[in-house]
């Protein structure tokens, strides 16, 4: 794959200076497909490949641009000086970057080879394989895990949780990358004192893992349903209170022992 800077893939954003999403300033890549359907996700326009047209303040706009590794790198590369400065780098975010793999790969491979750390925020959600060949050019995953039961899972996501949970274990024993467990806490979900402790649990068997993240559930992303001509089924959710969260924060650091954080 000596060409690899010339791979094509599908993103439908570029985020300049986040602080959010890994250390330091980053420059975060939005991809396009996603296999889970999260009742709750806040950016809708992820979840399919296809290009679409959404209803942005009340103009269509086209959600989806397919694009090079070369030219992806290009826009990442303006910043270096701030990563350099603020220990950041280059995220991979969506969508499920998985559903991508050989775009996946490329852009974490050509980041580390242009010196630029790299993260990605994923679920986990593909074939190991995938995964394993990726690890090298990985220096922190953000993973996300939801719940630790798998009905449950399965019911506001549309997939089981096995494959996720066994892959967790497969990357924090590869020991290759920083691995940062995220938890995305959801009423009606998974925002209970039990079900937090149960993913802090796992978590913290997890070899060499040290963080886990808590991250509240938002509506920030209501609108884009709107635009897209769906239904948001979550519009009548309220987002958990400060003192839920902490109450969580608190029964997740107990059980674990982890560096716990809301927010991440």
């Amino acid at each position: 794959m000596d060409n690899y800077l010339d791979t094509t893939g599908r993103i439908f954003d570029i985020q300049r200076f986040s602080i959010h999403d890994g250390p330091g300033i980053r420059t975060i890549v939005f991809l396009k497909g996603c296999v889970l359907r999260c009742k709750w996700c806040c950016n809708p326009e992820s979840q399919e490949y296809k290009i679409q047209t959404m209803t942005v303040q009340g103009k269509p706009k086209i959600i989806g641009q397919d694009i090079t590794v070369r030219e992806v790198l290009d826009t990442v590369e303006k910043d270096r000086s701030y990563y350099r400065r603020s220990g950041g780098g280059l995220t991979l975010s969506g969508g499920e970057s998985l559903c991508q793999p050989d775009f996946c790969y490329a852009l974490l491979r050509g980041a580390k080879e242009y010196g630029i750390s790299t993260a990605m925020e994923s679920m986990a959600c593909a074939d190991y394989s995938i995964i394993e060949k990726i690890l090298p050019y990985l220096d922190t995953y953000l993973m996300d895990i939801k719940h630790t039961n798998a009905q449950k899972h399965k019911q506001f996501t549309g997939k089981s949780n096995e494959l996720m949970l066994e892959n967790a274990m497969k990357v924090a024993k590869s020991g290759l990358c920083e691995l940062v467990i995220r938890v995305p806490v959801i009423p009606t979900f998974n925002c209970s004192v039990e079900e937090i402790k149960s993913i802090a649990k796992f978590a913290a068997s997890l070899p060499g893992v040290k963080k886990l993240h808590l991250l509240p559930y938002h509506r920030l992303g209501q609108d884009k349903y709107d635009g897209l001509g769906r239904e948001y089924e979550m519009k009548h959710i309220l987002p958990p209170s400060n003192e839920t969260m902490q109450e969580l924060l608190k029964a997740a650091q107990d059980v674990s022992g982890l560096d716990c954080q809301i927010g991440g």
